[in-house]
């Protein structure tokens, strides 16, 4: 992740991004520096959930493919 930030902080980054652009009468050079992180931070959170998608239906797979095995041989 950017930074090596754990996804976990990555989105309490975001989080608290979102809030003070939400929150707070920011100058518009500081809102489009945070929304730039925000949407950086947006798109690693994204990936990192689509790779952990992927590695989900890859162990389902193999799960189904074992049961598959084991109730064939029984």
């Amino acid at each position: 992740m950017a930074d090596n930030n754990t996804f976990e902080t990555s989105l309490k980054q975001l989080e608290e991004i979102v809030h003070q652009l939400e929150s707070e009468d920011l100058p518009l050079e500081k809102a489009l520096a945070l929304f730039e992180k925000g949407t950086s931070l947006s798109k690693t959170c994204s990936k990192t959930l689509e790779e952990a998608e992927k590695k989900i239906e890859v162990l389902l797979a193999q799960l189904e493919q074992k049961k598959q095995t084991t109730e064939a041989t029984n």
